[in-house]
């Protein structure tokens, strides 16, 4: 897969045809086709360190942490006690990191289908795998389907860290997904997931959300900002089984001083509670 012109790597994906975002490579620090995927990782010049999984860009060093700390936080700090977690994905380590941030995560249970993606970050992204390193984490390399077919009523919180609807990931997207992560929480559990942004991919925010409606009595959408992401933005569906969970509003609050001591770059109590604020033409949608 030949995705380099002049030292220049440009994304470019049946999902958002007709645009494509771009950056000046220094060095292709690898390259690899896995069982399921091809992996690159790149060193470059403005965005330091980069993962692309076919042809789709992961994450990267410079605004890496807006994703990983919202689609872990959001979900974490509108559950009373999320003692036990379950991450569905996350195989550059990245959730795991910012999951054992939280005072209240006693266990963390990781499931990745591609043992290669955690090798490779362990090598070239140490600043994310840091995460397989914590104490609270056991990691298991297999389908996240089938690990949750064998393991109900057994999770406060599950994450998916998936990559976009396309080649593995696309079953991640689908509401019988939904319905097994149901069955694999302990009552009042919450889910999150990637949902994608409704600017070029308003589809699929809305069957998402719907997926999840369907399923949980408490369910919507939220937005954060990823420069090196489609139009600078990405969204999470997120679910509770407890009728009464208000997700807007956080059942535990953080200082700043506390937040900036765990080590949290972007997420806040005012974040949080933004990220449900939705463009008019958004919420149009959404509710028709």
């Amino acid at each position: 897969m030949d995705t380099l012109k002049k030292n220049w790597f440009s994304e470019s994906c049946e999902l958002w045809p007709g645009s494509t975002f771009s950056f000046e490579v220094k060095e292709v620090l690898h390259e690899e086709r896995s069982p399921y995927q091809f992996i690159q990782v790149f060193d470059t010049t403005s965005l330091g360190k980069v993962l692309v999984l076919d042809g789709i860009i992961q994450c990267t060093q410079k605004d890496e942490f807006s994703y990983q700390e919202m689609i872990s936080f959001l979900p974490l700090c509108c559950h009373p006690n999320p003692e036990k977690v379950l991450i569905v994905g996350g195989g550059d380590g990245g959730v795991a990191r910012d999951v054992a941030k939280h005072p209240r995560v006693k266990e963390i249970v990781q499931v990745e289908i591609d043992a290669k993606v955690i090798e490779v970050s362990k090598k070239y992204l140490p600043f994310m795998a840091v995460g397989f390193e914590s104490k609270k984490l056991t990691l298991h390399v297999g389908d996240g389907f089938e690990f949750m077919k064998n393991h109900s009523h057994e999770f406060d919180v599950i994450i998916t860290d998936s990559s976009d609807p396309v080649g593995p990931a696309v079953n991640l997207f689908q509401e019988n997904y939904f319905a097994l992560m149901k069955s694999a929480l302990k009552p009042n559990g919450i889910v999150c997931s990637q949902a994608g942004t409704y600017w070029d991919s308003m589809n699929l925010v809305k069957n998402t959300l719907r997926f999840c409606k369907n399923q949980f009595p408490v369910a919507a959408y939220a937005t954060t900002s990823v420069p090196t992401y489609p139009c600078g933005q990405i969204g999470f569906v997120i679910g509770s089984l407890d009728s009464n969970t208000d997700l807007k509003n956080p059942v535990l609050e953080f200082t700043l001083d506390e937040v900036k001591n765990m080590g949290l770059k972007y997420y806040n109590t005012d974040v949080h509670k933004a990220a449900f604020s939705l463009p008019a033409f958004v919420q149009y949608e959404i509710d028709s």
